[in-house]
């Protein structure tokens, strides 16, 4: 029987915490952030955990590897 692969692209983009949780990173924070107000920039920095729903999709597809 085969195993199930580990989604490399998931795993660079998201990981878990020790509670389950799932992080990643804001999108809109790589470029063109001139045109985007002082507040909003400032809401985007550091992570923000994914909703309930979409963390079972991620870990599912993550396997083992939280990180």
């Amino acid at each position: 029987m085969p195993k199930q692969k580990t989604h490399k692209g998931t795993k660079k983009r998201f990981r878990v915490t020790a509670n389950g949780k799932v992080k990643h990173r804001s999108a809109g924070t790589s470029h063109l952030a001139q045109r985007k107000s002082h507040k909003r920039r400032r809401n985007l920095r550091g992570t923000t955990t994914v909703e309930a729903v979409e963390a079972k999709k991620v870990i599912a597809v993550l396997g083992k590897h939280s990180y």
